[in-house]
């Protein structure tokens, strides 16, 4: 019993390096270039939404039907093994890119249109009777207290998005459980390493939910610094 634990712990000590790597190297910049990429199309769908052009509008609810109600594990199987066998091959991490930040796109503009729905009417006919264009009244009025109201939902999505990178394995891309699969299929402990990898991605969430609060409560005071 003693040799095996001293096994399990000189693979954990082996491998966390390895582990932490991918980690750095793939979850961390597939959640944040997904995060930024999402945020500036969920914007767009959202306005798209609230537009009064019924045929824009129409296209946002539909892309947002589509890829809120299928599961984006199969959203990467298209993108990523379905269009090689129609001419449209892409590699393993552009398609976790786009995959991701189509899926989240369709998420968070729900948010963020839900959060310019929240601000009282009031506030328009505010900015109307300054005579603000629609435009403007947006940008200077409608959005930054959107943004106080949107921030939390927002930063519980981008938590999320690091754990749903993982399965960014499926379709090849060495993050970090993969790299945990790849390990344990070497030294047979799949349990060990999957639990290392799990404390990993506990490790990036806290201190991004650490992040999170601490921005949450800058724009309570009314100060983004």
């Amino acid at each position: 019993m003693s040799d095996r634990a001293d096994r399990i712990i000189q693979i954990l000590t082996d491998s966390f390096i390895p582990l932490l790597k991918a980690g750095l190297a793939f979850t961390i910049p597939l959640t944040l270039i997904t995060f930024v990429l999402g945020m500036i199309l969920a914007f767009l769908v959202a306005m798209a939404r609230l537009s009064n052009i019924k045929p824009l509008a129409a296209l946002a609810r539909f892309y947002v039907w589509i890829f809120r109600g299928t599961p984006l594990l199969v959203q990467l199987f298209i993108l990523f093994y379905g269009l090689p066998t129609i001419g449209l091959t892409i590699d393993a991490f552009p398609a976790a890119v786009i995959g991701f930040t189509l899926n989240k796109g369709a998420y968070s503009s729900e948010i963020i249109r839900a959060a310019i729905l929240s601000i009282p009417k009031g506030q328009w006919e505010a900015a109307y009777s300054i005579n603000m264009t629609r435009a403007q009244a947006i940008r200077r009025i409608i959005l930054p207290q959107a943004v106080r109201v949107a921030i939390p939902p927002l930063g519980n999505s981008f938590i999320a998005l690091v754990k749903d990178t993982s399965l960014a394995a499926t379709i090849t891309v060495s993050e970090m459980f993969q790299k945990a699969q790849q390990i344990a299929a070497n030294n047979y402990e799949p349990f060990w390493l999957y639990v290392e990898a799990a404390v990993l991605y506990l490790i990036f969430s806290t201190v991004l939910s650490w992040l999170q609060n601490k921005l949450e409560i800058r724009f309570e005071r009314g100060v983004a610094k």
